[in-house]
């Protein structure tokens, strides 16, 4: 199979729209629809939890179980407080950056639709006539609608808890490096549901129950994941995430390690991982002459592997992530070779898996 055949227009049509359409932590059914009518032509059926967390399935009556997993969410803001004035100052949901948000427009999505704002920030020039300049923080972080009063706010529709997005659309740079907010990780939905395609429009049939899920949630906690795991209880687990590219400006590889975009896919390294499943998935790499590094991360991943990994008695499961510039603000950035090379390897390590294989250290 050619990487080439991966991403042709309709793919990339699917991409863009997807990326586009916001799904703030918690607010993420709507764009859920989205993915589920692209991927309806390429499972058998779908199920959906009380959060939002959905999944394609392939082979649904197969009593041995494989997941391939991304998450749908992204960072976003809640409005907190709204002045006698009419600003407005907000709390994170999730890891939202405040260093990037002054200057930023925003969308705050209430019952009556999007209203548009601004980040507000002081001049260069009036910053520090105190003598110290003011650093961006939570406590400093504002928004301004364009109204003069609390009463005019909320005449449109805001009040406290209208959660807020940022409207940054998707680009390609250079040809071939994917720029957008979001990619962490509405990337690994796309990579998941080309997956489920390459296997239909292939003709390969598995042996088992192939669960495509595109978990809620992971950014507050890896809270999708957590519920959905119970519900399908599965026997193999490959999550797919970001990790951070370390080869730009201002980065420590002797904290981050050496990841760098356009390089592959990166299989993770912690105790979460099942070893003899991430040796199946670096074995069909080499196999398959797909590029991949590596990454160490200590006692957690901070992805849905955790999640997967410790339920249910415990769950096979291994991480490929995928390496990204620029993590948790509006111009995360991947290369378009790794993206191809992460499906490619999801795709083929799912090709070796073998029926009830447990994976176990003591066969």
């Amino acid at each position: 199979m050619s990487t080439k055949t991966i991403l042709d227009d309709s793919s990339l049509a699917f991409l863009e729209t997807y990326l586009n359409n916001p799904s703030p932590t918690g607010h993420e059914s709507n764009n859920q629809k989205t993915w589920m009518e692209y991927l309806k032509p390429y499972v058998d059926t779908f199920i959906t939890d009380t959060y939002g967390t959905a999944v394609g399935i392939i082979n649904p009556d197969a009593p041995y179980k494989v997941v391939i997993e991304g998450h749908a969410d992204e960072i976003s803001w809640y409005v907190k407080y709204i002045t006698e004035e009419g600003f407005i100052h907000v709390v994170r949901n999730g890891g939202s950056d405040h260093m990037i948000a002054p200057s930023k427009r925003v969308h705050i999505h209430t019952k009556k639709g999007i209203v548009e704002g601004v980040f507000g920030w002081p001049a260069i020039h009036i910053r520090n006539r105190a003598g110290k300049e003011e650093s961006p923080k939570i406590e400093t972080n504002f928004i301004d609608l364009g109204c003069d009063s609390k009463a005019e706010v909320e005449a449109l529709g805001v009040h406290v808890g209208c959660v807020i997005t940022y409207p940054d659309t998707f680009t390609i740079l250079n040809n071939n490096r994917f720029v957008c907010r979001a990619i962490d990780n509405r990337m690994g939905g796309f990579m998941i549901a080309q997956v489920a395609r390459l296997l239909k429009e292939n003709n390969k049939a598995l042996p088992f129950g192939l669960y495509i899920v595109n978990a809620v949630q992971e950014e507050v906690g890896l809270r999708g994941a957590e519920m959905i795991t119970q519900t399908i209880k599965p026997n193999v687990a490959i999550v797919t995430d970001v990790c951070h590219d370390s080869n730009t400006p201002m980065v420590d590889k002797n904290i981050e390690g050496d990841n760098k975009i356009g390089r592959g896919p990166v299989v993770g390294y912690a105790p979460a991982i099942q070893n003899n499943l991430r040796e199946l998935i670096e074995e069909t790499a080499e196999y398959n002459n797909i590029p991949f590094q590596r990454n160490a991360m200590s006692r957690v991943t901070g992805t849905d592997t955790d999640a997967f990994a410790y339920s249910n008695g415990g769950v096979a499961s291994a991480l490929i992530s995928l390496p990204l510039r620029y993590m948790h603000t509006t111009v995360e950035m991947v290369h378009r070779d790794d993206v191809e090379n992460t499906i490619k390897l999801i795709y083929e390590t799912l090709l070796k898996i073998e029926n009830n294989e447990t994976f176990s250290y003591f066969k």
